[in-house]
Formats: structure tokens, C-alpha cells, sequence
């Protein structure tokens, strides 16, 4: 008999032991579900970082086929000959357009669905079939020279995994929308190495809302991603600007101005975007030849202006540095206006933000270079007028004045443009808002919003609940209730009786006077130490009733029972305020 007890005996301290630095952990360190979600959305922003650095590999490759390893999109394109310039840019567009038509074969049965979709308006899944197909198109498009930016496709694939992730780990709908934000804010922090910016990109775009239980995460993902960015590559500041110095208050003057002028010019930009997508859809060609279509365009355009190939992003330091000459750059700037509309139009995968900061760049310089002819007290210097003009207009396209400020102070680190930036910006946001209701991104999830239902539109507790919580009986012995307590990341476990009725709970913190007793490990049962007082909610209460629930209690997690005493599952706190956050910010107009 003693041979056989004392190995039990053993293995009893030594779970207990172990039950001991959990509770103590609990205690002292008294982790949460919102750090819990801290950890997964650094994660989330690893990830997202590591697939911004291999399609911009993959980007760079694609480039070598079309071009060369040693020049960029600007530079290939000036050094080929006409017949090159038309070639490159329409055969990327067939290879884009043949990606998606042989990629439509293996996704039929998934729904395209974008990240800020994800976000948005669905429950957080996005497909990661269609994502990579939607991706690898964009890498012709954009290796090819096409008028469009990478950063769509990284932000893309970064909420991808995101979602993966979150799916992986049976996140609820509110929380896999959170995990796919905190990929969205990864992807634009990888892009542009700018963390604060992508927190708030998604915040004030998509989410709507900068309050700290979705901000906190997506804070913490950028930043992991930015970290795991400069560590891998070569990162550093993307715009390197001259020293600005703001000589009188009355040089606000003409920027007041240019936030009149960005604002009235960006509502245009858009429009004529839209104008040209609808024009490409009523020619009503085969995808593969509409896609070359729009790269004949932009190569057409590329062979006296290469300028218009790519994002714009060389182009950008050269009028930063002060490389352009004024009515050059007003060629340039017509021409780009027109390869974006010819790639965005097509249907070339990508995104159009850097071409925004293009067009900002562009408007600002040949502004300030106006008033310097005219005036030139009033602008010393109109490399100045660009870099204002950058945030000015993309203020005015985003609808996000606070997002936009912040992204051109971390891409430039210059503080002292803060001031005429500021107030351009936020000029720039109300004249644009007066012309143009829609912005760069609202349209699209405006549409797709009117086919699909909000959701959590009831706010019922069912909505949110996690069903099948890990339960006990009555008669679990304190050894069994122990080993359950070290295998499941829960404080509080359910007793129910054998119909399913719930009985109340047993508290991590209520078993800690017997975790120093080994011998009553066969002798204590689940019974002896239960709570039968604990808050329950009903699966239809609304969810600010539930939240009435959390008040006087430190749990996390409140059990659902029906009104006949059946237990049905668990509501998490962050859940619910994660759930109430989007209902607040998701009213309709």
C-alpha cells in the first residue's frame, strides 16, 4: 500500500507546487485577458512585418524580370526604349490579369474580402486563398512599373495572417476583428516605418474610434512590427527633408492657403479615380486585357515621362531635396494624375496611397514655387510647401487629418513643419469634407456595408458567448479540480449538476488555504469549496446589462445560464467591451 501512495503522494505536491506559483502569479502579477491580447497582437505584428519584408523581396524580383537589380522603376523604365517602355508595363498587367483569372479557379468558393472589410463589417475572417492570389497579381502590377502603391497588398497579407492567427486560436468575432486591425496597423507600420501612424490609420479610418481597448493592441503591433522591421532590414527615416524654420507668423498665411488648395484638389483626385474605374468596367473587357490595357497607358505615358511609373516615392525625395524644376514637375504631375487613373481604373491590384502623397507633394511645391515668383518672403523656401502639401492632401483624400499629420512627422522626424502641417491639414480636411462627403477608403466599405448586415445589431449576450467553458460536477475530487486548474487559462471553473444545471463556481483563489495539504487532495471535493452567490447572465440580455454583471466582481469571464438553470457558456469582459465600442462608433447616419 505505501508503495503505491507515496508516488500519489509525490505527484500530488508537485501539482501543487505548481497550482502554488500559478496562484501567486494571479495574484502579484494579476494578468488579464487585455494583456493576453497584448501578447497575440505583438504576435500579429511580427507576422505582419515578416510579410511586408517578402513581398517587397518578391516585389523587387518580379522587378528584375521587367527591368534591373540595380536601378529603380524610374530608372529602368528611362533606360529602355520606347518599344520596352509600352512592353513592360502592358505585359505585368496580363501577368496580374492572369494571376486573378486562374486564381478565381482555385477561390470560388471564398468571397474576395478585404482587411478593412474584415474590420469593418464582417466577423474577421479574411480568406487567405484570395488574399494570395489578390497579392501575387499585385506583384506584377507593381514590378512592372504600374501607377500604384505596394503598401495595399502588405497591409493585406499582414491582416491575413492576423486572421489566420486569431482563427487558430478561436478568437470571437470581436476579438479576431481587433487581431485583424492589429495586422492592418502592422502592415502600414512596415510600409511606411511609421508606428504611431498605422496605430492610427486603422483607428481613425476604420475602427472609427481611438478609445484604448482597440487602440492599446494595435499600438502594441505596430511597434513589433516597426522593431522587427529594423532589425531584419535596413529601415530608416523614408523622407530625408531639409531643415525647416518658421521665420514669422505671417508665413501661416499662404499655408493657410494651401490647405484650401489641397482640399479643393483632392476631392477631384478621387473622383477622377472613381470616373476612371468606371470607364475600364463599361469598356467590358476580359480582366487579363484590361489590366494590359491600363499598363499600355502608363507605358505609353513612361516613354517620355518615366516619372509616372511606380509609386512616386523617387520622385517625392526629389522634390523634398529640391532636384525639380517647377514646370517640369507640372508635367510630371499631369502625366502621374493620368497613369494613376489608367492602373487604379484597370483594376491593377494595389493601393493608392503613396500616389496621394505624390500628388500632395506635388501640389505643395508647384504652389510654394508660385507664390516664391510672386512673393517670395512669403515662401523662402518651397520644399516646405511640398512637405505640407504631402499631409495636406492626404488629410484631404483620407478624411483623417490626426493620422496624416502624425505619418509625415514619423516619415520625416522634422518637427518643426508641426505647426503650418497642423493647420494645413486640418483646413485641408473641412474644405474636402464640404466638396466631397466620400474619402480615399469610405466609398468601398460604404457599398459593401449596404449588402451586409451590421453586426451585433441586437446586442444580445448569446451574440458573444464562448460556448462549452470547462465545467466540473459536484463530486470532482480537489486532485482532478487542481489538474483542470493548471490545464486551462481560466481563474474560475463551472460546477453544474448531471442535467446541465449550473451550481456555481470554484475560484482559483478560493483553493489556495488547501494547496499546502497534499492529503486532502482524495478528501476535498468540488462541493466543499463552491460558490453558489457568483453573477450569471441570461444568453438574451442586452450587452450593457451584462456589463452591470462585471461591477462587483474581479472575474473576467461571467457564465450564461438560462432562465431554467441551464448552464450555456461564458462572456469574456473584453468581449463585451470591445462588442459596445463598435456598436457606439457603427450607428448609422
Amino acid at each position: 500500500m505505501k508503495a503505491v501512495t507515496d508516488p500519489a503522494l509525490l505527484l500530488m505536491r508537485r501539482m501543487l507546487r505548481l497550482l502554488r506559483w500559478r496562484v501567486w502569479i494571479q495574484e502579484k502579477l494579476q494578468p488579464t485577458e487585455w494583456q493576453v491580447t497584448l501578447l497575440w497582437a505583438a504576435l500579429a505584428g511580427f507576422l505582419g512585418a515578416l510579410a511586408s519584408i517578402i513581398f517587397s523581396g518578391l516585389t523587387e524580383g518580379v522587378h528584375d524580370l521587367f527591368g534591373s537589380s540595380t536601378l529603380g522603376v524610374v530608372d529602368s523604365m528611362r533606360k529602355l526604349p520606347w518599344w520596352g517602355c509600352l512592353l513592360v508595363p502592358t505585359l505585368g498587367g496580363a501577368c496580374a490579369g492572369l494571376v486573378l483569372v486562374f486564381g478565381q479557379r482555385l477561390t470560388s468558393a471564398q468571397r474576395s474580402t478585404d482587411y478593412m472589410e474584415a474590420i469593418a463589417i464582417g466577423n474577421g475572417h479574411v480568406p487567405m486563398r484570395a488574399s494570395l492570389v489578390k497579392s501575387g497579381a499585385a506583384l506584377f502590377s507593381i514590378g512592372s512599373g504600374g501607377s500604384i502603391g505596394r503598401e495595399g497588398p502588405m497591409v493585406q497579407l499582414a491582416a491575413v495572417l492576423a486572421s489566420f492567427l486569431g482563427r487558430w486560436r478561436n478568437f470571437t468575432p470581436p476579438q479576431l476583428r481587433l487581431i485583424v486591425a492589429c495586422g492592418a496597423a502592422a502592415g502600414i507600420a512596415s510600409a511606411y516605418n511609421a508606428p504611431i501612424a498605422g496605430s492610427f490609420f486603422v483607428a481613425e479610418i476604420i475602427l472609427g474610434t481611438i478609445a484604448m481597448e482597440s487602440l492599446g493592441p494595435l499600438v502594441v503591433s505596430a511597434v513589433a512590427a516597426t522593431l522587427t522591421v529594423r532589425v531584419l532590414t535596413a529601415a530608416h527615416v523614408l523622407y530625408q527633408v531639409p531643415k525647416f524654420q518658421l521665420s514669422s507668423p505671417w508665413e501661416m498665411g499662404p499655408y493657410v492657403l494651401l490647405g484650401l488648395v489641397a482640399g479643393t484638389v483632392a476631392p477631384w483626385f478621387l473622383r477622377s479615380l472613381r470616373q476612371a474605374e468606371e470607364f475600364f468596367v463599361a469598356l467590358r473587357l476580359p480582366i487579363v486585357a484590361r489590366l494590359a490595357l491600363g499598363g499600355l497607358l502608363v507605358g505609353a505615358m513612361a516613354i517620355n515621362v518615366p516619372q509616372v511609373a511606380g509609386n512616386g516615392y523617387t520622385v517625392v525625395v526629389q522634390i523634398l531635396n529640391g532636384g525639380m524644376v517647377w514646370n517640369v514637375l507640372l508635367g510630371i504631375c499631369a502625366c502621374k494624375w493620368l497613369a494613376t487613373m489608367a492602373s487604379f481604373g484597370s483594376g491593377a491590384p494595389g493601393g493608392v496611397f503613396t500616389p496621394s502623397l505624390f500628388m500632395g507633394a506635388s501640389v505643395g511645391y508647384l504652389f510654394g514655387a508660385a507664390l516664391h515668383n510672386l512673393w517670395p518672403a512669403a515662401a523662402h523656401d518651397p520644399r516646405a510647401f511640398a512637405l505640407v502639401g504631402m499631409g495636406a492632401f492626404l488629410s484631404a483624400a483620407s478624411h483623417a487629418p490626426v493620422m496624416a499629420v502624425i505619418m509625415l512627422f514619423e516619415m520625416t522626424l522634422s518637427y518643426d513643419i508641426i505647426l503650418p502641417l497642423l493647420l494645413c491639414s486640418v483646413i485641408a480636411y473641412y474644405t474636402a469634407r464640404g466638396l466631397e462627403g466620400a474619402s480615399l477608403y469610405s466609398e468601398s466599405l460604404k457599398r459593401k456595408t449596404a449588402e451586409t448586415a451590421a453586426p451585433f445589431e441586437e446586442g444580445r449576450v448569446a451574440d458573444l458567448m464562448r460556448p462549452k467553458p470547462p465545467v466540473l460536477t459536484p463530486t470532482t475530487r480537489f486532485t482532478d479540480l487542481a489538474r483542470m486548474f493548471l490545464n486551462t487559462a481560466v481563474n474560475n471553473l463551472y460546477v453544474v449538476d448531471e442535467t446541465g444545471k449550473f451550481l456555481g463556481v470554484v475560484s482559483l483563489h478560493d483553493i489556495k488555504p488547501y494547496l499546502t495539504e497534499p492529503a486532502l487532495g482524495e478528501l476535498v471535493l468540488a462541493r466543499d469549496i463552491l460558490r453558489e452567490d457568483f453573477p450569471r447572465v441570461a444568453p438574451q440580455q442586452p450587452l450593457t446589462e451584462a456589463l452591470a454583471g462585471f461591477l462587483n466582481v474581479t472575474a473576467e469571464r461571467l457564465p450564461v445560464v438560462e432562465p431554467d438553470g441551464l448552464l450555456r457558456g461564458s462572456i469574456a469582459k473584453s468581449d463585451l467591451l470591445l462588442a459596445l465600442v463598435e456598436k457606439r462608433t457603427k450607428k448609422p447616419e
